[in-house]
């Protein structure tokens, strides 16, 4: 089941893909370094204020609809998560067109807000419904909605970009037009089934508690990925915020789409698991997936930090590049441990509901990371603010590893992860030994095909999270009269 699931999120992750790197290598060339700065600023508060604002209401929606669905409350359920969604959109949304107004901000910043703002409050709107069908197991929908929403908000904000002057602020009207068209064709789908439910205030009560310590968590988390930049603004100016969220942004991308394709199609089969099951039914989904991220991601971080020289001069306006490849090594590894922390150890905290604790561990997290950057970054410039990020991470990462056992023990597959590590030191050494190419394309190509090869043969040679059974499942997905009865 879990192989299914990973294979029908595929192509919301290709979409990923293609929006991340190719918003990075298009943006930074068609942006200029403060526009792409001013823009990594935006992206950065507007996310911070849809975590605080709406994802508590998100995260319950996908914890509590198995419950709500056994129990045929599920009416219920989904009239009280839009009732709920609709006041805090215009509670949020009016407080935040305030600001946007009166605020001492030059024009084109007031602009860039305005229409991020737009795109947050209707990409929150579809959210709810992106929810509810990952976690009804309804990933046909889910994936065609979300993998359309992607591509059509990244093509309309590059075509914004380059037929009119809104600059940064094209980005985010392309988002909300994609965003506004899926929730066209979304919206009423959801809203038929309310119908006959009940808003019942006891349920929203319940959510908040469960969701609201997430948001907190995921505000920490996120000023541990992005909060080095309004630092950085501070001491260095936005355009060396533009050369930071350039590099950070190439490789914590491709770590990111590693990791929400797990928890997209993880996350929903623990939880039934758990609520249908027991304990120890989601122990053994999640010990899976544990071995599954090592064999992917370890290879994947280790790959970025390797070929950094070439896919920065490949994808990176020139403007951006150097700066970039230099901090791109550090931000591969705090991506790994981000990853694996966020998207595995956190399972401890939201299986049993103890979210408050996960919130406290990443608010110290983020203070940490604030301190460190205040002492680095005027000492090390953009390289500080990476380093600080992997020392923050590597604590936050431990501390949720240790004290997360108490609640719930998460397998911990170490023959996996050490026979990943081992796998992925035999790449480095592969690629380490490759003489220099001039072409910095034809450097990449070699590298990342040798990696590959080299990996793959390793991974199989160790049977790594079981992959050559996966490997002949995936054989038999495909092609079924291979396989005898």
């Amino acid at each position: 089941m879990l192989g299914r699931h990973l294979l029908g999120y595929l192509p919301v992750q290709a979409a990923q893909a293609l929006v991340g790197f190719g918003g990075v290598a298009v943006f930074t060339r068609i942006l200029s370094p403060e526009e792409f700065g001013r823009y990594s600023l935006v992206i950065a508060a507007v996310s911070l204020i849809h975590m605080a604002s709406f994802t508590w209401l998100e995260s319950a929606v996908a914890r509590f609809h198995a419950r709500a669905d056994s129990r045929g409350r599920l009416r219920d359920h989904l009239l009280t998560v839009y009732n709920t969604f609709g006041f805090a959109a215009v509670v949020v949304g009016g407080l935040l067109t305030l600001v946007i107004v009166f605020a001492p901000l030059d024009a084109q910043t007031k602009t860039v807000l305005a229409f991020a703002l737009a795109s947050m409050l209707l990409r929150g709107l579809l959210q709810i419904g992106l929810e509810t069908h990952r976690a009804a197991a309804d990933i046909t929908r889910y994936s065609a909605l979300e993998a359309s929403g992607l591509m059509v908000g990244f093509f309309a904000g590059v075509g914004l970009i380059l037929t009119t002057d809104l600059g940064a602020a094209g980005i985010f009207a392309g988002i909300a037009a994609a965003a506004a068209l899926m929730v066209v064709v979304d919206l009423p789908v959801m809203l038929r089934k309310t119908r006959g439910g009940r808003h019942q205030s006891v349920r929203t009560k319940t959510y908040a508690r469960y969701g609201v310590p997430i948001s907190f968590s995921l505000v920490f988390e996120h000023l541990l990925s992005v909060g080095d930049r309004f630092l950085i603004a501070l001491f260095l100016g936005q355009g060396a915020v533009g050369m930071y969220a350039a590099g950070y942004g190439l490789a914590d991308r491709l770590l990111d789409i590693i990791f929400i394709w797990f928890g997209a199609a993880v996350w929903p089969l623990t939880i039934r698991a758990l609520e249908q099951n027991g304990t120890d039914a989601a122990k053994e989904v999640a010990g899976q997936a544990a071995g599954l991220m090592a064999l992917i991601a370890f290879p994947a971080a280790a790959g970025l930090a390797l070929i950094a020289g070439p896919l920065t001069t490949v994808v990176i306006g020139e403007s951006l590049r150097a700066e970039a490849a230099s901090i791109l090594p550090w931000i591969a590894l705090s991506g790994l441990m981000n990853g694996m922390m966020t998207y595995y150890f956190h399972e401890a905290f939201t299986l049993t509901r103890k979210t408050s604790a996960m919130a406290t561990i990443m608010a110290l997290a983020a203070g940490l990371n604030l301190t460190l950057n205040l002492v680095l970054i005027p000492l090390m410039g953009i390289v500080g603010a990476a380093i600080s990020t992997v020392i923050a991470y590597t604590i936050a990462l431990m501390v949720c590893a240790i004290l997360g056992r108490r609640h719930f023990a998460l397998p911990l597959p170490w023959m996996d992860w050490l026979k990943a590590a081992i796998a992925t030191l035999i790449m480095a050494a592969a690629v380490f030994a490759l003489p220099q190419f001039e072409a910095a394309w034809l450097m990449l190509l070699v590298q990342a095909s040798l990696g590959a090869l080299i990996y793959v043969a390793a991974a199989l040679m160790l049977n790594i999270a079981q992959c050559r059974t996966w490997l002949s499942r995936a054989r038999f997905l495909l092609n079924p009269a291979e396989v005898k009865p």
